[in-house]
């Protein structure tokens, strides 16, 4: 049994565990890496980088079919899906070596590839190698749900953790989930020239402002989405090619492939953390606003941690516990400024509050700023004018915001950066943007708040009528 001390022990080589042991290491303090699976996790292999690759495969097919209305003839796109996941592993090989072993190993990070276990408060085996250490992180992220659907263990199933690997197209693909993951893959094979049935037991994007969100779902529903809501799944049956789901009314759906896209279980088994006396919710890993457990020298961060489910939200946490384990300074995680996107087309944003929770925190203080994308000038050009971006502001602070249309995921960042850094509307209104860029719409956003309290203030009319009678 070999045994190491370390400064810091880093479990799991996702996004956050390598932003912690990336920092860490450049800064001085002696780390060590474990990770029993693939270097990068699950957003670089089976996640953020696959899914958006497949997305873009999507809009190329649906681009060349829909080309007339700028003065091109459509023709009808000739999909080879093995290619387009040829053109996925391509862009998942091309960002690895960023994450590899090899450049953590020359950053100065002693990498062991095995799964670690508490075996006490302070050390983890990892393999035949036991690592003592002064700080811990668990960033072990998070693994795709599987309901207990009776017969779902009978029937070939996909998950994200498998679908980039399939080759052979889908006929029809039956997507359970109508949640972020579900939607975009369903738009993608539609475009790529499945046909394609997304099955959710409440509302598709519940968790997005229901007004942005209907945006989305409309335009889905007019690609050749079939999306059923307020349908459980009770029974899955079937056999390879052909496949049953049926839901609790009755209802029957029928596709040749399924999908699980119902959400994310955080990944704890194995790590044996009574051991460590860490507790653990329903959601996770159990985190003070500091992210540490209940081991004091024990931090979680990222989806272990059972928050918000975002590889950004995971490097951000690790900027949070590399201020406090490196330098002892006072360091506490918010959820406020967090923005997140859905990379459909048109895309969906939304960071701070929506509509309805700011009604409910704010009352009658709330204003809701609107603006529409048919009345942005690149917009029009680009023919891309569906789209909506509500601003929720409370005494001239936005305090939330929401976006349906082109690059919504884009313009959802200058937001992000005034819920940060508590930024008033009149911040946002100084801003000189370019013209024409989609970017103005958060400008004229910001206009649409104070154009009534300019515009159609009487106060402001008699204050220029005397300036402009008493100007020489």
């Amino acid at each position: 049994m070999t045994k190491l001390k370390t400064d810091i022990l880093v479990i799991g080589a996702g996004s956050g565990g390598l932003s912690v042991a990336a920092g860490a290491v450049q800064m001085g303090a002696r780390v060590v890496l474990l990770e029993g699976l693939k270097m990068g996790g699950d957003c670089l292999n089976y996640g953020c980088v696959p899914s958006k690759a497949l997305i873009a495969s999507g809009k190329a097919a649906y681009a060349q079919a829909h080309a007339d209305k700028f003065g091109v003839a459509n023709v009808i796109p000739k999909v080879d899906y093995a290619a387009a996941k040829d053109h996925v592993a391509d862009v998942i090989d091309t960002i690895a070596p960023v994450d590899s072993q090899e450049r953590f190993e020359g950053l100065g990070v002693q990498v062991i590839r095995e799964f670690g276990t508490f075996i006490s408060p302070t050390e983890v085996q990892a393999g035949d190698t036991v690592i003592t250490a002064r700080r811990i992180v668990i960033a072990t992220g998070s693994s795709p749900l599987v309901p207990p659907i009776p017969g779902l263990d009978k029937v070939p199933y996909l998950t994200n953790e498998t679908l980039f690997g399939l080759r052979e197209q889908p006929d029809h693909l039956l997507i359970i989930g109508g949640g972020p993951i579900g939607m975009e893959m369903a738009q993608a094979h539609v475009r790529l020239g499945s046909r394609v049935t997304v099955i959710e037991g409440d509302k598709a994007l519940g968790k997005d402002d229901p007004e942005t969100a209907a945006i989305v779902l409309d335009r889905l529903r007019g690609e050749g989405i079939e999306i059923a809501e307020d349908a459980m799944a009770s029974e899955v049956r079937g056999k390879p090619g052909m496949v049953e789901v049926e839901v609790k009314d009755g209802r029957v759906f029928k596709g040749s492939h399924l999908l699980i896209a119902v959400g994310r279980k955080a990944n704890m088994d194995g790590l044996n953390l009574d051991a460590a006396g860490i507790a653990t919710t329903r959601a996770g890993i159990k985190v003070d606003d500091r992210l540490k457990t209940t081991n004091s020298r024990v931090y979680a961060i990222g989806d272990v941690a059972g928050g918000m489910q975002f590889t950004h939200v995971a490097g951000y946490h690790a900027g949070v516990i590399i201020r406090s384990a490196l330098f002892a300074l006072p360091s506490k995680q918010r959820t406020d400024h967090i923005p997140w996107a859905t990379y459909t087309e048109p895309e969906l944003a939304q960071v701070g509050q929506t509509e309805a929770q700011a009604r409910q925190a704010h009352g009658d203080k709330l204003e809701v700023v609107r603006f529409e994308y048919a009345h942005n000038d690149r917009a029009i050009a680009e023919r891309k004018t569906t789209g909506l971006i509500k601003v929720m502001v409370v005494k001239g602070r936005p305090v939330g915001v929401s976006i349906a249309g082109a690059q919504a995921g884009e313009l959802i960042n200058l937001w992000a950066l005034a819920l940060a850094n508590r930024m008033k509307m009149k911040q946002v209104a100084a801003m000189v943007a370019a013209y024409p860029t989609i970017g103005e719409i958060n400008k004229r956003a910001a206009g649409a708040y104070f154009s009534p309290r300019l515009f159609d203030s009487p106060v402001v009319k008699r204050v220029v009528g005397l300036v402009q009678r008493w100007l020489p």
